[in-house]
This record gives C-alpha cells, structure tokens and sequence, in this order.
C-alpha cells in the first residue's frame, strides 16, 4: 500500500486528537443531528473544497460537487440531495459555485467527442447556446472561458429555482434563497456574482411556477 495512502490515516488521527483537544466532547456532539444552514452545490475539482474556502466546520454545509456544478433534473443525485435539504433539513441558503480554470466547461467549450461524458457537457454547451451571442463577442478566449463559467453558475441557480420543493418552501417561508458564487483559483476569493434573480424570474416565472401562488426568488438574507 502506497505512502500517499498511509498518511490518510495518519491526518486523520491527528485531526482527531486536535478536535478532541480543542473540545473534548466534539465527536459525541457532532453524531447527534445536523443542522446545516447552507447547502453548497460546487465542482468536484481536487482544488475546490468547500468547508475550507468557506470557513465552516463539520455539521455547518450540506454539500453535493459533480463535474462543473451542474443541477440537471434528471439527475436523482443532485436533485435528491437538493429535496432533502430544502425539505428535512431546512437550509436557509442554497449556493451553487462554479469556480475559474473548470475542467468541465472548458470541455465543453472544445469540438470533440468525450464519449459517455457528452450528455453531461451537452448542459454546459446548452448555456453556451443561451448566451452565444454575448460570449461570441469576448474575443480574448480565457475571458470568454470565465464568463461562460460564471453564466453557467447563474443557469445552474436558475435550475435550483425551477425546482417544485424550492418554490413551494419559499411560499411559505421566503426561504432558501439562492445564490451563485465563483471561486478565483488564481487568488483565493469567492466572488458573489450578484445575479439578479428577481429580474430574470420575472420574464420565466410562468413558464416554471409549478404552484398556484405567485412567487419571486427574492434576495432576502437572514
């Protein structure tokens, strides 16, 4: 078995005795319930890790990553991670987060075949369709990578919108409000892309309200 391997297992004894240092009752608290505020909706990429940028701790985020931050409602994963948020464990905010130098978008910036990954990318290349005419006119092609990063966030929210059990809870409660994050490998920082929901569900809403109220994503915070 490979070193690499080995020291897992070494890390993880020595996270454990840091926690138990720091509160000797951690792990007993910690196996009781979960009570996450947010639910983080990111990338599988090796150097995004959620927790850490964000600053939280175990039992804080509830988290699902898949190749470029893609909310496909045919995919039970990530919309079964996204009901059960809503739904049982009451998140107030959901965030999806992109970040700059995805792997996933570039490939689906590319004219090639990828085999079984291309029904997964074809949802990337949609986005790209949506707004072809305004990535079209980025001549400088790493700035037009990062603005299709960045739409993809914002359609990737707007499909978390679509949802029937985000709608119905937001009904009743004005919560979860979502939110669309890009995370800049080249500095470290989140950016909070600001995207004006309300302004964009304006002209889709009847198109997507699966309820009989009228509804509008707000930008209430709590």
């Amino acid at each position: 078995m490979s070193k690499s391997y080995d020291v897992i297992f070494e890390n993880n004894k020595k996270w454990v005795e840091s926690k138990n240092a720091e509160n000797p009752a951690f792990f007993q608290e910690l196996a009781k319930t979960q009570n996450p505020e947010f639910l983080y909706i990111g990338c599988s990429d090796s150097r995004v890790t959620a927790e850490e940028m964000m600053g939280m701790q175990p039992g804080e985020v509830f988290i699902t990553r898949n190749i470029a931050n893609v909310v496909n409602t045919l995919d039970m994963s990530s919309t079964a991670v996204i009901q059960y948020a809503v739904e049982h464990l009451k998140v107030n905010h959901i965030i999806v987060c992109g970040h700059y130098n995805c792997g996933g978008v570039k490939a689906a910036m590319s004219s090639q075949d990828l085999g079984l990954m291309n029904p997964w990318l074809r949802t990337i290349r949609d986005v790209y369709r949506l707004h072809q005419a305004e990535l079209d006119s980025i001549e400088d092609e790493d700035k037009r990578y990062d603005r299709l990063v960045e739409l993809n966030v914002q359609e990737q929210c707007i499909n978390v919108i679509k949802m029937a059990c985000v709608q119905e809870r937001y009904i009743l409660e004005e919560y979860p409000v979502v939110h669309g994050w890009v995370f800049d490998l080249r500095t470290g920082k989140i950016i909070d892309l600001e995207i004006d929901f309300e302004k964009i569900l304006k002209d889709i809403q009847k198109i997507y309200n699966l309820t009989d109220s009228d509804w509008v994503m707000s930008r209430k915070k709590k």
